[in-house]
């Protein structure tokens, strides 16, 4: 089975995994909230950007293929 990374990539709900999955990790280790908070708004800022990446290239992928 071959995984789609791009779809994966754009996905908010993959995101918004990786956020719990990190945030439960680090509870589960002893992290402090700010470190928790700090390290989920990273996680956010880093999907939020390649969500909007991936859906610029996509909609300039569309306007190309029309010209």
């Amino acid at each position: 089975m071959k995984i789609n990374w791009r779809s994966k990539l754009s996905s908010r709900k993959f995101w918004a995994l990786i956020a719990a999955v990190a945030t439960s990790v680090l509870g589960a280790f002893g992290a402090t909230d700010a470190v928790s908070l700090k390290i989920t708004g990273i996680i956010t800022a880093v999907g939020a950007c390649a969500v909007y990446m991936l859906a610029e290239a996509y909609a300039d992928g569309n306007n190309s293929d029309s010209d």
